[in-house]
């Protein structure tokens, strides 16, 4: 696992790197389940509100993240609605391999650990790559759920390296009383 903080993998810089079959020992994704709660529904008519947490920076959301949010936001949620009174989806998928150039540490490392400049670096997890704007967490549940699912994705959105907003996508109507 990457020893370095996962600050320094919060910008997009340069192209994406993607292509795996060239990249031997890239680590598994840590993301168990991209679709919680039920997951038949999906129409209108199944859930009132639609709930979506949107990154307002361009950033790059690493997998162990995007996992810590899912589990924060399916437990609180779940809690509450119950196993199929909602459906919580993860809309992006780390496809960016992340690598690191490790460095020697301890006594004498500064003098054997100078090595090459700008070094390719091993395998040590992989990012999405998220754009200003783009839908990152949903949740769609019945109207009585709504302060839930708010708080739901507020817990999320504490796992993320970029400020996010939360926008009700669907069911202004159903919220006239509860708001």
């Amino acid at each position: 696992m990457a020893r370095k903080p996962g600050s320094m993998y919060r910008r997009l810089k340069g192209q994406a790197f993607t292509r795996r079959q060239f990249t031997g020992g890239v680590p598994n994704n840590r993301i168990m389940k991209f679709h919680l709660g039920n997951r038949k529904a999906g129409e209108a008519k199944d859930f009132e509100i639609e709930l979506t947490l949107s990154a307002d920076e361009s950033c790059q959301i690493r997998h162990t993240a995007l996992e810590a949010a899912r589990v924060i936001s399916n437990s609180t949620i779940r809690s509450v609605a119950g196993p199929q009174g909602y459906s919580l989806r993860i809309r992006v998928y780390p496809h960016h391999i992340l690598r690191e150039n490790k460095q020697a540490t301890g006594a004498g490392a500064d003098r054997v650990s100078q090595g090459m400049r700008c070094a390719f670096g091993k395998n040590v997890g992989t990012a999405a790559r998220v754009k200003r704007g783009q839908a990152v967490v949903t949740i769609q549940t019945h109207a009585s759920h709504f302060a839930v699912a708010k708080d739901a994705l507020r817990k999320a959105k504490m796992k993320f390296p970029t400020p996010c907003s939360t926008t009700v996508v669907r069911g202004h109507e159903h919220l006239k009383g509860l708001i």
